[in-house]
């Protein structure tokens, strides 16, 4: 009985000491990854065929001849996926110390608990490595969690204490094209994190992201100084291996009467014999990995959402026309996005004499397409500068009239008036009005106090302050950066990115013709040639820090409010979010007669329409 006892004690022993089996770190997620319906619309055990052109990516790290790797992709091709793999695999078969580089440290919770531990969870070979997370334990946190052999730590690359803390040999930097050029005044956060790997002999280095602006975009930078790798597939009628491009991509379509549109077909047209063929023809042939350049330790990946299993060929045209239709920014996401390109800016110069020849004569205050009005107010030492704009389907819009109010902030007398301006109602050609629907207020000036109290008792009419944020070293804010109450006053307060904002409206001032993005301007109303001057007093220009490109918003001249206003009206629209492709029925109703008030203060996203 001891004898048998002695024995299994020594199988198991030896069991635990015996060299591992060779696994690379796809064959490791087909055998341990398990997807949950948490993060996954195809939850059960990880399948690499699924979408074969991982293989390679994730493959890539277990060369001893490769020390970086470079991914330029769109959406929906896995790239978090992939990256989730390697982090388990080093957990799991080759324990390491690893930092997993976030935008920003505000993402750092959210991907821990939402992506990291639900993987860990689902994974049995993870779980019994990677303890439950708690406070009282320092080694299983939500931003570092060890395991036996080493630890992964989650941090931001807003964070330079993060960045330069520990030694580490697997750096993963996941979306590197929001990485703020400097992490304080540390400097460039890539750099940082790459310093911290230089005593191990066989460090890693993974970046992935998907592209933005070109000559500012990280990832491209990286992938061009790469191998520079294409998925190819062969031509079902030649058998040319090729990459899937939007150049060869050939469709026919019908737009329907309430704008969207109707795919007949869709194929592509192999570049060597011009045969056209269909999305499961293409995908029906085994791919390969075709680099066109070489390079000594970095590889590059590059991927589109055309190979992609999880989009197929009749979403990505479909989303191409309905970007194509809503303009210049909605074209700019869908090159970045789903052909995973990075976007670049053309005509960086407006002409406020082109603009201002643009004027027209409406026939009535309100335009007959237009379906809700906003309203801006830029908030100066002695006036108020107010511009109220009027919106279309695809966000065409239409200036309606750009008003400056004079007079002493200190006193109740001009807060009325702006009041009273902000209650009237705006008619159409046949005698319907429509009132402002939501108002936004900038609250960054000498009287932020005033704007609170002002705004407070009329959050039920959406008159809301606002407060612009903008991009520091280059990190990018979205332009509805959140909303807070303000703890005196109780006013409503909304965060702007406004060099978001600022590219938005500079995109749809670019449009060239009517219809959707186009800005519409009236003769007069307060759309004289000064006007369009400070509309057009910003420009973007390309700048260097620390050796890191990104662009930057500068005047060139000083009276820059109607370009604000513009940013704080698309800014309006984006926290009202109407349906702006029904029309709205609206009675007629004395001019003197304001929105009717509600019960209670409460802010809507989705809200009907005044």
């Amino acid at each position: 009985m001891v004898a048998e006892k002695t024995v299994a004690l020594f199988r198991r022993l030896c069991k635990q000491w015996a060299p591992l089996p060779e696994l690379s770190t796809s064959e490791w997620a087909d055998q341990y990854r398990i997807l949950t319906t948490a993060t996954s619309a195809e939850p059960g055990p990880w399948r690499t065929d699924r979408a074969p052109y991982q293989r390679e990516i994730m493959d890539s790290i277990n060369d001893p001849e490769v020390e970086e790797v470079a991914i330029m992709a769109s959406a929906q091709v896995g790239k978090t996926e992939f990256l989730l793999n390697m982090v388990g695999y080093h957990i799991d078969y080759d324990p390491a110390p690893i930092m997993y580089v976030l935008p920003t440290d505000k993402l750092v919770e959210t991907f821990s608990k939402e992506r990291l531990s639900v993987m860990i969870e689902a994974s049995p070979r993870l779980r019994d490595k990677v303890g439950e997370a708690k406070s009282r334990d320092s080694s299983n946190t939500i931003s570092e969690k060890s395991f036996p052999g080493g630890y992964i730590a989650i941090v931001g690359a807003n964070s330079p204490s993060s960045l330069s803390s520990r030694p580490i040999r697997i750096l993963l930097c996941d979306e590197v094209d929001r990485y703020p050029v400097s992490a304080g005044k540390e400097g460039d956060p890539i750099s940082l994190a790459v310093q911290r790997t230089k005593t191990f002999h066989n460090k890693k280095h993974i970046f992935v992201s998907t592209p933005t602006i070109k000559d500012a975009s990280r990832i491209e930078q990286l992938y061009n100084d790469s191998t520079m790798e294409q998925y190819c597939l062969p031509c079902p009628s030649c058998g040319e291996y090729q990459p899937l491009t939007w150049q060869q991509v050939k469709f026919e379509y019908e737009k329907e009467e309430n704008g969207d549109f109707e795919i007949k077909s869709v194929r592509h047209a192999c570049k060597e014999c011009g045969a056209l063929h269909t999305e499961k023809e293409w995908k029906r042939g085994t791919g390969k990995w075709i680099a066109r350049k070489k390079h000594s330790k970095r590889r590059g990946f590059h991927l589109n959402q055309l190979v992609s299993p999880w989009s197929s060929w009749y979403d990505v045209v479909h989303s191409f026309l309905v970007a194509n239709r809503d303009g210049t920014e909605a074209l700019k996401v869908w090159t970045n996005t789903v052909l995973g390109e990075s976007w670049e800016e053309q005509g960086e110069k407006l002409e406020e004499e082109t603009l201002f020849g643009r004027c027209e004569d409406y026939g009535a205050e309100v335009p007959e397409k237009v379906r809700v009005l906003t309203a801006a107010v830029d908030v100066q030492d002695d006036r108020f500068e107010i511009e109220v704009m009027g919106w279309g389907p695809g966000k065409e819009s239409w200036g309606i009239e750009y008003h400056v109010i004079y007079g002493n902030l200190r006193q109740p007398e001009i807060w009325n008036e702006l009041d009273e301006y902000l209650s009237r109602r705006w008619s159409k050609s046949d005698g319907r009005q429509l009132g402002i629907a939501i108002t936004c207020i900038d609250s960054g000036g000498h009287f932020t106090t005033e704007v609170y109290r002002f705004c407070a008792p009329r959050s039920h009419r959406r008159i809301f302050a606002i407060k612009g944020q903008g991009s520091r070293n280059g990190e990018y804010i979205p332009l509805i950066a959140g909303h807070t109450e303000t703890q005196r006053e109780k006013a409503i307060l909304f965060r702007l990115g406004v060099d978001e904002g600022k590219s938005k409206v500079f995109a749809d001032l670019k449009v060239q013709h009517a219809g959707p993005g186009y800005c519409h301007f009236p003769t007069g109303r307060g759309y004289s040639l000064d006007y369009f001057r400070g509309l057009t007093a910003e420009k973007k220009q390309l700048r260097k820090r620390m050796g890191v490109a990104y662009y930057e918003w500068v005047k060139v001249r000083d009276r820059n409010e109607p370009f604000d206003l513009r940013v704080y009206n698309t800014a309006a629209l984006e926290i009202l979010n109407p349906n702006l492709d029904e029309p709205v029925l609206l009675k007629p109703k004395p001019a003197a007669q304001a929105a009717p008030a509600a019960k209670k203060r409460v802010f809507v996203k989705k809200s009907n329409i005044w």
